[in-house]
């Protein structure tokens, strides 16, 4: 399906609670008391057409579409509840390949954000709050996002992965991702000021 259209289908979309849109595509939230954290995402993907596919390259051809949570606070402001998970980092691939070769910027390139509103742990709910076309033409942020990229090249080259640390990098961050504490596994985050900038949150 192409960005477009794919767009304009999800605004359409736009104040409608995803757990509904979960149920009609057999989407599982709740399995054995334990929850499906991808559930918006895969009951996103669904709606468009598309099978749960978890593969590196972006999940729609030429385009990416991630999901992610925001939160409301006490006097009513929206604001994103946690950073968002880009792709995995293969240490072997990211030490072979500068960022115009990556995945990384793969996923970035040419994406689709959508923003729902986590209510609660039960995740009874959640409405689908807004919709963003996001290409990494910017000229300022690749340059930054290129720049966390090739510190974490520099880092597995010189010091291996295990040396790799949630601390780096401005917009893109890498971290442990995987069951449990201990976890070996690293993705590369997007910090929340990315997200907000991309989403337009906070005028930002």
């Amino acid at each position: 399906m192409e960005r477009d259209i794919a767009v304009k289908s999800l605004r359409e979309l736009v104040g409608k609670d995803l757990r509904l849109l979960a149920e009609k595509h057999g989407v599982t939230v709740w399995r054995d008391g334990k929850l499906n954290k991808g559930w918006a995402g895969h009951a996103i993907e669904r709606h468009l057409g598309l099978p749960i596919n978890s593969a590196q390259s972006p999940n729609f051809g030429s385009w990416e579409l991630k999901i992610v949570p925001l939160k409301r606070k006490a006097n009513g402001q929206l604001i994103l509840k946690e950073t968002m998970a880009i792709t995995m980092i293969d240490p072997v691939n990211v030490r072979d390949k500068p960022f115009a070769a990556s995945h990384l910027l793969a996923k970035l390139k040419k994406a689709v954000v959508c923003a729902r509103i986590f209510e609660s742990t039960a995740e009874e709910s959640s409405r689908l709050e807004r919709v963003a076309e996001f290409d990494l033409g910017d000229q300022e942020i690749y340059r930054a996002v290129e720049h966390d990229y090739e510190e974490v090249r520099s880092q597995i080259i010189q010091r291996g992965f295990e040396s790799l640390s949630g601390r780096m990098g401005v917009l893109v961050q890498p971290r442990t991702k995987g069951p449990g504490h201990g976890s070996t596994s690293r993705a590369f985050y997007a910090r929340k000021v990315f997200v907000e900038r991309i989403l337009g949150l906070n005028g930002n």
